[in-house]
């Protein structure tokens, strides 16, 4: 191969593995959503009521709730792609959607219900829920985990865990359209441990997807 050929090649090579991580993660992203999506209308479907649901605002605030907290772990997971990065100060961007939901719980206590507080945690179908978010992170945690190997994070079982925060946050987004129960509390205690069970599986995937 002629010098100025392989200059260029060299060249190409080094702008191709020179792109951003977010641009990355962003591509892969936008391609396993609407993949997770799909499984979810394939499957389950959205929640007949889902116009007359819209007017509830706990309904909106499951909306908040989940894309908050896969804003927030896309944020931290960006910045600890870094290899000098630290995890210091910016782990408290993720209890954002925990303060979102303590002042919802706090503002549906004060409102009148014919239903129990345990009757409003456990939900119709806490168990669905438990497994389905987990299931449609899949794909989502995949494109995650692709779209984050192209940084150096120094703790890839950390950066593991966010990517899985952020898949399990933009999995219950899309949940959220088919979840019949509304309640912040059945958000707080179903939706948060669908949200760790993806979170564990992404840091072991992370501890080897990620390392450098």
């Amino acid at each position: 191969m002629e010098t100025d050929r392989l200059i260029q090649a060299l060249a190409a090579d080094g702008a191709r593995r020179d792109r951003p991580v977010g641009q990355v993660l962003a591509a892969a992203l936008l391609v396993a959503l609407p993949v997770s999506a799909a499984l979810l209308l394939t499957t389950l479907g959205l929640r007949p009521d889902l116009h007359q649901a819209m007017r509830n605002p706990f309904f909106d605030l499951k909306f908040v709730v989940t894309l908050s907290l896969s804003l927030s772990a896309i944020i931290v997971a960006l910045h600890l792609s870094r290899p000098e990065a630290t995890a210091k100060g910016w782990r408290l961007l993720l209890l954002a959607p925990l303060a979102i939901l303590g002042l919802a719980i706090g503002v549906e206590a004060m409102l009148p219900h014919r239903t129990s507080a345990m009757t409003r945690l456990l939900g119709h179908n806490s168990l669905l829920c438990l497994g389905s978010i987990p299931a449609l992170s899949l794909p989502i945690l995949g494109a995650a985990l692709l779209g984050l190997r192209r940084g150096a994070p120094s703790r890839p079982a950390l950066a593991g865990a966010l990517a899985g925060m952020l898949s399990a946050g933009l999995a219950g987004t899309l949940y959220a359209a088919h979840c019949v129960d509304d309640s912040p509390l059945f958000v707080a205690t179903w939706y948060t441990l669908a949200t760790a069970m993806v979170a564990g599986l992404g840091a072991l995937l992370g501890r080897r997807v990620l390392r450098y």
